[in-house]
């Protein structure tokens, strides 16, 4: 069959066929449905916050002080009215779904809106102190710029301290899409609902795993490959994990966690100043100060026999 006589012949069978499929399903572009394809307009609004908060880094073009309260201005207007009708379908998308009807979904909108923005100033403040942190904590940066305009942590960090406002003021979905173009441009896998202390780096970066019940204090460095994860879902009656409860670890003030570590599990606590070596997992809490290493390469190196049966977790000093 040659082209044009499949494109008459057979392209509107599988039309037909992709319309059937989508006929009340979330792809249903109604007007009880939510238009998914303002997901790259999320991605617009993001980049405006973005910009707002670093326009040397994030702005599209270059702005001079003597123009920047009017940049500044500008973006935020432009912003706030998007992303206000934004939040108010998503809101309205889950009133519909839940059979909602005696909520205010656009002053709730609003509300959240003007929040965020006035927020602006606080999460860039904090933002500097993360900024600071991955400076001071890694030897090769030469500069604050160049961890501002390279870095990857930066961007996936202050795209989590924007998402993670909207999530808590339970706005749906929008916070999500923010946090997963933060993970496809970056690699690093926040989710909105994880509380983040400040002065947070997370050096290189590629693999890192945040669930959405972590919570992680003050001055705590991740490097490359580090999860903190769920280890287990508990199930309802109908076999379907539970939600809403806690499901991923705590991480105190002060504390490392180097490379392809993975910690596990709601109850697991890391106390403040502990350190976690590279590949070990971790399913039980550590104590204050302690360290948690792999031995397996320390023994390899000193030859001792097989080398897989004799790996152990060690840890100083010794768990409770």
């Amino acid at each position: 069959m040659e082209m044009k006589e499949w494109i008459n012949r057979k392209l509107p069978e599988v039309t037909d066929q992709l319309q059937e499929s989508m006929a009340g399903s979330f792809d249903s572009h109604t007007e009880e449905g939510l238009d998914l394809a303002g997901r790259d307009e999320i991605f617009e609004v993001l980049d405006g916050l973005l910009a707002a908060l670093f326009p040397t880094c994030y702005a599209r073009e270059r702005v001079g002080k003597e123009d920047l309260n009017f940049f500044l201005g500008d973006i935020l207007r432009h912003i706030s009215l998007k992303l206000s009708r934004h939040i108010r379908e998503v809101l309205e998308h889950r009133c519909t779904l839940e059979n909602c009807d005696n909520c205010s979904c656009r002053g709730k909108a609003e509300e959240a809106l003007m929040y965020l923005v006035e927020s602006l100033p606080r999460i860039r403040g904090i933002l500097l102190q993360d900024i600071r942190a991955a400076y001071e904590g890694d030897p090769a940066a030469k500069s604050l710029d160049e961890i501002v305009l390279s870095y990857p942590c930066i961007e996936a960090i202050a795209t989590h301290r924007i998402a993670h406002e909207l999530y808590g003021m339970d706005i749906p979905i929008i916070p999500r899409i923010m946090s997963e173009r933060a993970h496809s441009r970056t690699g690093i896998d926040i989710h909105p609902g994880a509380s983040i202390g400040p002065r947070f780096f997370i050096d290189h970066g590629t693999g890192v795993v945040i669930g959405e019940t972590s919570t992680i204090g003050r001055n705590v460095k991740l490097y490359q490959g580090v999860t903190l994860g769920a280890l287990s879902f508990p199930l309802d009656e109908k076999g379907q994990p539970v939600k809403g409860i806690k499901r991923h670890p705590d991480i105190g003030d002060d504390v490392i966690v180097y490379a392809n570590a993975t910690i596990l599990g709601g109850a697991t606590r890391i106390g403040p100043g502990a350190t976690i070596g590279a590949n070990t997992w971790i399913t039980s809490s550590v104590p204050a100060g302690g360290h948690v290493m792999d031995t397996t390469m320390s023994r390899r190196s000193a030859g001792s026999g097989d080398d897989r049966r004799n790996a152990h977790t060690s840890r100083s000093p010794s768990h409770p």
